[in-house]
């Protein structure tokens, strides 16, 4: 069974509700079956702070981070790192660093990106990326 990976434009999208179609998709995963990077969890933390951590939004992102195992960037997910970012740069592949280091995460961990950024469609050969956006 599939592990899922979720980007953080798409955990901004389940945080803010804004996208029926991202919602429909996760309620139809196992939650036993859908992770974030801990990377992610430092962009939504990043998030918070730059706004000055308002109320609703704080207590948004906290109770999606307790409903979902976060996963430590770890060993593994470094030597992915290390591959992945010489794949890209080799075949032209821009990515942020982070966007970068949540996808070698995926690869470590077999899970499939669940983004809606087409920039990770580039990456190539086994690399296993769905955008829950568009249908």
């Amino acid at each position: 069974m599939n592990l899922y990976m979720l980007d953080t434009n798409i955990a901004s999208h389940i945080i803010k509700g804004d996208i029926a179609l991202v919602r429909e998709r996760l309620v139809a995963v196992p939650i036993h079956r859908v992770v974030v990077s801990s990377v992610t969890q430092a962009e939504l933390r990043y998030g918070l702070a730059k706004r000055s951590y308002p109320k609703g939004l704080t207590t948004r992102v906290h109770e999606f981070l307790i409903r979902v195992k976060i996963l430590p960037w770890d060993k593994d997910a470094a030597i992915a790192y290390g591959d992945l970012r010489a794949t890209c740069e080799t075949a032209g592949v821009t990515l942020s660093p982070l966007d970068l280091m949540i996808a070698a995460h995926a690869q470590a961990v077999n899970a499939i990106l669940v983004t809606g950024d087409k920039a990770f469609n580039m990456i190539g050969d086994g690399f296993r990326v769905e955008n829950w956006t568009t249908s």
